[in-house]
């Protein structure tokens, strides 16, 4: 039996880091973590209950109140979030979560709190983790890291299809404007900034059918454990 271990995906925002770590822990039987998702939990929470982000003693009084869980479904054989019991799945990729997730992001108590729950995650390993901050901060001696990139107009025409069919009114300007100020965002907050790994594997999937990219990231699976195996 091949040893498990820990795959970190970081990247872009709207790379797909997300459809890729599903894909491939579906393919080894690994568990699945969207830290995005766990970020947008809290951010749907702090709307939800009008938190000041600006006022530190009340973003540690509202993260006291945050419970994060993933309950895997069967039916879309995905994990998917749940806000203090409550399948948030939905709710957390609406564009009034979208244009606030990398402010309540850059929040050192939030990263904190999210960082310490993702590392208790993974203490089992066979687990495949995505996000902004996950082989730099919460796992840097992660078996594999893959860095996640594409052309920005790439990214935006992808994130815009999709939301597209769940918002008809949604606009490509929306949506650019959206990715151009996360990914301005993620790369200069003091907190956890997003950093290419020293050692990750840099996957550019502009070019790249779902399936290509699942085999390419398969592939250097098998070549990390087969050395982890000598």
């Amino acid at each position: 039996m091949e040893e498990k271990i820990i795959i970190a995906i970081d990247g872009h925002s709207s790379c797909g880091k997300s459809t890729l770590a599903k894909d491939m822990a579906r393919e080894l039987g690994y568990k699945h973590i969207d830290s995005g998702a766990m970020y947008r939990a809290i951010t749907l929470h702090f709307i939800r209950n009008n938190v000041n982000i600006s006022d530190t003693e009340e973003v540690k009084a509202a993260l006291d109140g945050v419970k994060l869980s993933f309950v895997y479904n069967e039916l879309k054989q995905t994990s998917e979030i749940c806000l203090n019991g409550e399948d948030v799945a939905h709710q957390i990729h609406e564009m009034i979560v979208a244009e606030r997730v990398s402010d309540v992001a850059a929040l050192k108590d939030v990263r904190e709190y999210a960082v310490e729950q993702q590392r208790a995650m993974g203490i089992e390993k066979g687990i495949v983790m995505d996000g902004r901050d996950i082989g730099t901060v919460v796992f840097p001696d992660a078996e594999l890291k893959l860095f996640m990139t594409a052309d920005m107009d790439v990214r935006a025409k992808r994130r815009f299809q999709e939301l597209y069919e769940k918002n008809p009114n949604i606009t490509y300007e929306e949506v650019m404007a959206n990715i151009q100020m996360r990914d301005y965002i993620d790369s200069n907050r003091e907190e956890s900034p997003l950093r290419q790994a020293e050692d990750a594997v840099v996957l550019n999937n502009a070019k790249m059918s779902r399936e290509e990219q699942l085999k390419t990231a398969l592939g250097w699976v098998k070549e990390r454990t087969a050395k982890l195996a000598t």
